[in-house]
């Protein structure tokens, strides 16, 4: 199994919505952050991409067909040449609406992960997230809004420079099932389009938000 569809959008996006869809419409499994949460031992290829080592993403990816959300959003760049057959989907909103969403939730994280009380996998990747995300994409600066707002607006320009017309869908989650279904030329699901991981749901896989 390889990739079919390589997601490219930044975490508060609906890239959960759109995992979920995916795997409505057959491109499943999908991988996610989440599937790092439930399986500890893929951590180890994340600290070694972290570290700028070269990995087999056959074996990164080994049994999902898709890939939404970071960490694998931050190497789209790899993955769209390491299966050139695969769809692009960048999942993008307003910037401020992103904003709003991120600082309560990611960039909140990054600022406290290490004085939680998290299971050491999950630690780890978020070590390994700060090392390729916070770090060189936010410049350290991971709850400025300047400096993240920039870097948002950055990527989305970066990706449709970058990915051809014809293989990129430029993808609003509030769009719902038409652009997605067009796009991958599937039949639209009679069931309604999934809509997940709100703030609250966010912070419940971690134990609850921090005061």
């Amino acid at each position: 199994m390889t990739l079919a569809v390589i997601g490219s959008g930044f975490g508060r996006t609906g890239t959960k919505s759109l995992k979920e869809a995916l795997e409505q419409l057959g491109f499943g499994p999908c991988h996610h952050m989440h599937e790092i949460v439930t399986h500890p031992e893929q951590v180890a290829h994340w600290q070694a991409i972290a570290s700028g080592k070269a990995v087999d993403w056959n074996e990164v990816f080994d049994g999902y067909r898709s890939q939404v959300d970071w960490p694998g959003a931050h190497v789209w760049r790899e993955l769209s040449a390491a299966y050139p057959e695969a769809k692009v989907i960048h999942t993008q909103r307003p910037a401020e609406s992103w904003w709003n969403s991120y600082s309560r939730t990611i960039g909140k994280l990054m600022n406290t992960y290490t004085q939680l009380p998290l299971p050491p996998h999950i630690n780890a990747i978020l070590g390994a997230w700060k090392q390729m995300v916070g770090d060189t994409v936010f410049s350290g600066k991971t709850l400025d809004r300047e400096t993240c707002i920039g870097a948002y607006n950055r990527h989305n320009e970066q990706v449709r420079n970058t990915i051809p017309v014809g293989r990129l869908l430029v993808l609003d989650a509030a769009e719902g099932w038409e652009p997605l279904c067009r796009f991958l030329g599937v039949t639209v699901p009679a069931t309604a389009f999934p809509h997940h991981n709100l703030r609250a749901d966010f912070w419940e896989v971690l134990g609850g938000e921090p005061a």
